[in-house]
C-alpha cells in the first residue's frame, strides 16, 4: 500500500487486513466489507469480509501487524492462531448468507441455564448479531463462536443492527423490506415491535447512548427519529437533498449526525429537530487531491469520535475525512479506495474502515484531551435534554454552550 506523504496530524495507515481467496467462490461477487465493529469494551473486532464470512479478531492486533502498512491474512477457519488479549483466538463465523450488518453487546451474567444453548448463568460474555441477505439475524457468542439465536421476520436484506447500549439486550434491525424491528434477546429473541413508515430501503439505524431515541436512515431525503420508550415516531428530520444513508448519535446523546448522497453531513439537535451544522464535502485543493473524482462525493458512512468533538466520514471521492466540529471543516484526510463504512475504536486513537474489496484498514486518529468545560457539558447532557437545559436559571451564553450552539 502506497500512502502519500502527509502532515503529522493526518491519519496513518497502521494495518490492512485482506481475506484469503476462498477457492469455492467467485471472488468478484459478494466480497464487500459492508460492516465493521468494535466490541464496547474494545477487546474484539468484527469484520464482514464477504462471502458469508465474519472474522472475529481479538484486539489489539499483534504488534507486528500494527507496525506494517499492510498485512495479508488467510482464512484459517475456527482453529485460528492464538493472539493477544489473554490468549483469545481469532474465529471465523460461517453465516451461510452475505453479511450486511454487525452489532456487539454484552450478555449480563444472569438468567440463563446450562445446556439451554445460551451463555451459562453467572458468566458475562459478549455476543455479536449479524444481519443477513435472506432477512435472518444470527446472534453468536463471541468467546465460543456458538450460534445462540436465529431471528426471522424481515422479508429482505437486514442492512444494519444496533443494540441498546444499556445492556438490556434490546436489538434494533433495519431492512430493505422498509421496516425496522425491535427484538428482545432477554425474552428468547421475541420480536416486540415493527416500525413502519419508510417508503424506501432502510440503510442505517442508531440508538442514542441514553437509550431514549432511535434514528433510522432510508433511501429518502429525511431521517426518522423514534422514541425507544413508546416505539412511536417523534419527528422526521428534513434538510437533505438526496438519500440519507448513515446516522450516529454523539456520546452524550445531545447531537445526531446524518450523512447523505447529497455530499453533506447535517448535525442536528435531536430534541428540537434544529439543524446546527452542515458539513459539505467539497473537492480538495490540487496539492491535496489524491486523484479523486471531484463529482463523486456521495457519502457512505459517518461516525462520532468517543469524546464527541470529531467526526469521521467515508465518501465515494476515495477519502477518509476527520472533521473538527468546532471548526466545521476537515482537519485530516487519508486516501482510501472503495470505502463503505467506518467506526472509531471505543477508547479513541484508531478508526477502522471497510471497502468493496473485502479489506479492512486501521488508521491512526487524533487522541483528544477534552477540555474541562467540554467534559462538564458532556456529563450534564447525558441526563439533561435540550429543553431542560434551556429552563435552567443560567446565562444565555452558557445555555448556548451546553446545547452545542457554540463550542
Amino acid at each position: 500500500v502506497t500512502v502519500p506523504s502527509r502532515s503529522p496530524d493526518e491519519p496513518l495507515l497502521l494495518a490492512e487486513l485482506k481475506p484469503g481467496r476462498p477457492q469455492q467462490y467467485d471472488w468478484k461477487a459478494s466480497c464487500e466489507t459492508w460492516s465493521v465493529a468494535f466490541s464496547p469494551d474494545g477487546t474484539w473486532f468484527a469484520w464482514s469480509q464477504g462471502h458469508c464470512i465474519v472474522k472475529l479478531i481479538p484486539w489489539p492486533l499483534e504488534e507486528a501487524e500494527l507496525s506494517c502498512k499492510a498485512s495479508e491474512r488467510k482464512n484459517r477457519g475456527i482453529k485460528a492462531d492464538v493472539r493477544g488479549g489473554g490468549g483469545a483466538k481469532e474465529k471465523t463465523l460461517e453465516c451461510g448468507q452475505i453479511v450486511w450488518g454487525l452489532a456487539f453487546s454484552s450478555w449480563p451474567p444472569c438468567g440463563a441455564k446450562e445446556g439451554d444453548g445460551l451463555p451459562a448463568s453467572g458468566r458475562s460474555c459478549l455476543i455479536l448479531a449479524t444481519g443477513l441477505n435472506d432477512g435472518q439475524i444470527k446472534v453468536w457468542e463471541v468467546q465460543t463462536g456458538r450460534l445462540l439465536f436465529s431471528l426471522s421476520g424481515h422479508l429482505d436484506v437486514v442492512r444494519d443492527l444496533s443494540f441498546a447500549p444499556n445492556g438490556s439486550l434490546i436489538l434494533v434491525s433495519a431492512s430493505r423490506d422498509k421496516t425496522l424491528r425491535i427484538w428482545d434477546l432477554s425474552r428468547d429473541g421475541k420480536q416486540v415491535q415493527v416500525l413502519s413508515g419508510h417508503t424506501q430501503w432502510v440503510y442505517c439505524c442508531s440508538i442514542s447512548p441514553d437509550c431514549s431515541m432511535l434514528c433510522s436512515a432510508a433511501g429518502e431525503k429525511s431521517a426518522f427519529l423514534w422514541s425507544m420508550r413508546s416505539y412511536t415516531l417523534i419527528r422526521k428530520l428534513e434538510g437533505h437533498q438526496s438519500s440519507v444513508v448513515s446516522c450516529d448519535f454523539s456520546p452524550d446523546s445531545a447531537l445526531l449526525v446524518t450523512a447523505s448522497y447529497d455530499t453533506c453531513v447535517i448535525m442536528w439537535d435531536p430534541y428540537t429537530g434544529e439543524q446546527l451544522r452542515t458539513l459539505r464535502h467539497v473537492p480538495l485543493p490540487p496539492a491535496l487531491d489524491y486523484g479523486s473524482d471531484i463529482h463523486a462525493s456521495s457519502l457512505r458512512s459517518v461516525c462520532f469520535s468517543p469524546e464527541g468533538l470529531y467526526l469521521a466520514t467515508v465518501a465515494d471521492d476515495r477519502l477518509l475525512r476527520i472533521w473538527d466540529l468546532e471548526l466545521r471543516t476537515p482537519v485530516a484526510f487519508a486516501p482510501m479506495t472503495n470505502g463503505l463504512c467506518c467506526v472509531y475504536f471505543p477508547h479513541g486513537g484508531f478508526i477502522a474502515t471497510g471497502t468493496r474489496d473485502g479489506h479492512v484498514q486501521f488508521w491512526s486518529a487524533p487522541k483528544v484531551l477534552s477540555s474541562l468545560k467540554h467534559l462538564c457539558r458532556k456529563a450534564l447532557r447525558t441526563f439533561l435534554t435540550t429543553y431542560q437545559v434551556l429552563a435552567l436559571p443560567i446565562p444565555k451564553k452558557m445555555k448556548e454552550f451546553l446545547t452545542y450552539r457554540t463550542f
